[in-house]
């Protein structure tokens, strides 16, 4: 897995993002101002309604920035890690070594990248997967529980 390859997948998912927060806010701002949104009795929510969405929307663009941002210093560190830290690409084996691919990142937990068949996921440090891995090394053990489930992880490779 070249990471280099990864990072630039990962800034234009970041930057697809931020492209459809912006149409998103844009639409939810013009049905907002629309004169049909216009409230002709004190029932008519329509606008009200519309303005709540715009706003919901223009604070998801500052959010895709801030996760830009973030990114943006952690992609500029050259350090390769001994150690799982925010900024590693972390192969994990379960027990039948089937292999998952994670990005231990600053933001933008749960999102993916899919590089020639293989899902790369963005886990935060605060994610109960990415608390498990922060300070990890190779070959430690990660165990996950999911409701009832136990799942068992090797880390085979930071990069």
């Amino acid at each position: 897995m070249n990471k280099a390859h990864v990072i630039e997948h990962l800034r234009f998912a970041l930057e697809a993002q931020l492209n459809t927060a912006k149409v998103a806010a844009k639409t939810a701002h013009d049905t907002a101002t629309h004169e049909e949104s216009i409230a002709e009795t004190q029932y008519d929510t329509l606008g009200l309604e519309a303005a709540y969405l715009a706003q919901g929307h223009a604070q998801r663009v500052n959010e895709c920035y801030k996760d830009i941002e973030l990114f943006a210093a952690v992609f500029n560190e050259k350090a390769q890690p001994n150690s799982a830290a925010v900024g590693a690409l972390i192969c994990l084996a379960d027990e039948h070594g089937e292999q998952k691919w994670f990005y231990l990142g600053p933001s933008a937990g749960g999102l993916t990248v899919d590089i020639k068949g293989t899902t790369i996921q963005v886990v935060t440090p605060g994610a109960p997967l990415g608390k498990q891995l922060v300070g990890k090394q190779i070959d430690d053990e990660i165990c996950l529980t999911l409701g009832d489930i136990k799942q068992h992880y090797e880390i085979e490779k930071i990069l």
